[in-house]
């Protein structure tokens, strides 16, 4: 090694606990950040190049260094993300919180070889401003560079294949084998993309069926756990409830009703518009049902299950369901048990005499 890269090297040693400072600061506030803006990463790696692997940069090209703050990638940061599509935000919030040096920065997501799916990271080279963090004892904090990686899951797990089966052996591959590889590379990037189509697509369908349930189209709307979350939020059970709560002046103890999804599509009901029709339809034979049951009580806590379970055992009575159909809406709701039995039986006998089973 000559003189010049030595003493780049001595610079190294000299400025370690720098390195290793950016690289406990740059994850964490990167990490915060994505909290701050809703995004969900893979991972946040870092790493501070070895001593060893700078030796060996140094041998190729020092000579193009002036000093090590020319060395861009001595702290590495990488960032995966599940989806392509947040490559872009990850770089946006990059930008927000620091200095990127553009003229070194680039973007491997333009390159059309048909190889390079693994390399098609977004690459950023950046600086922390000293308006995000300083260290008053080392103001060379905010001159040192370092390099951002973005990629997605599948693009990091296909470079690391790749790497190992194609440069760490030290053997050239085979054409057959390389070929094999590239087409893995086509399917890899085909389900990088799908994966980020389907789930724009899911996320204007859930924004639709938002604006079908907000617009009170029920009958539109597909039964599924999107829809039900969001017809929740209209409160639809809560006017018989309170009702209900009503006979003995019972305070409501709220919990939540997503469990009864599985019931009412059980029970052979496909739409929002279903479930809207069993309220209207069957609300008096519930209410009949709850008075029956904690009138003779002095309950003065009433659960917000009730109303969807009375409902739905109106339902089951007024359509000839009987024992069986009472019990079913048990073991849909809780999983099959001997005692549903019982329970259906006793509920079949109180709710005999009322009067919405002679009308």
């Amino acid at each position: 090694m000559d003189l010049h890269s030595q003493n780049i090297l001595d610079q190294y040693n000299a400025l370690m606990p720098l390195f290793k400072e950016i690289e406990s600061v740059v994850p964490s506030k990167l990490k915060a950040a994505f909290d701050e803006a809703g995004i969900i990463v893979a991972a946040v790696e870092s790493r501070v190049k070895t001593q060893g692997s700078l030796e060996g940069k140094l041998e190729l090209k020092g000579s193009k260094y002036k000093d090590i703050f020319d060395i861009t990638d001595i702290v590495g940061i990488r960032v995966i993300t599940f989806y392509i599509d947040d490559v872009d935000k990850v770089a946006s919030i990059l930008e927000r919180h620091f200095d990127i040096d553009w003229e070194n920065s680039v973007d491997k997501r333009k390159a059309h070889e048909i190889d390079s799916f693994g390399y098609l990271s977004l690459h950023y080279i950046c600086r922390i401003p000293e308006q995000a963090y300083s260290d008053p004892e080392h103001p060379e904090v905010n001159r040192i560079r370092f390099e951002v990686q973005m990629r997605t899951v599948l693009q990091h797990a296909w470079a690391n294949m790749n790497h190992d089966t194609g440069y760490k052996s030290g053997v050239e591959v085979p054409r057959e084998y390389l070929r094999n590889l590239n087409r893995l590379a086509g399917m890899l990037e085909l389900a990088d993309e799908q994966f980020s189509r389907i789930r724009t697509e899911l996320t204007e369908y859930r924004r639709r069926v938002q604006n079908l349930v907000a617009s009170g189209n029920l009958s539109e709307v597909p039964l599924d756990g999107d829809s039900f979350r969001s017809y929740l939020k209209l409160d639809p059970f809560g006017p018989l409830t309170r009702k209900i709560a009503a006979v003995n002046q019972a305070e409501i103890q709220e919990v939540s009703l997503m469990n009864w999804l599985p019931v009412f599509k059980g029970m052979g009901f496909t739409t929002l518009g279903d479930i809207a029709a069993l309220i209207k339809q069957y609300g008096e034979a519930a209410y009949q049902i709850a008075c029956y049951q904690i009138g003779i009580t002095d309950l003065d806590i009433v659960s917000a299950a009730v109303t969807p379970q009375d409902l739905c055992i109106a339902y089951a009575l007024k359509n000839g369901g009987g024992k069986a159909g009472i019990r079913h809406i048990f073991d849909l709701l809780n999983g099959p048990s001997e005692g549903h039995d019982m329970l259906a039986e006793m509920l079949l006998e109180q709710s005999q005499d009322l009067p919405f089973m002679n009308q």
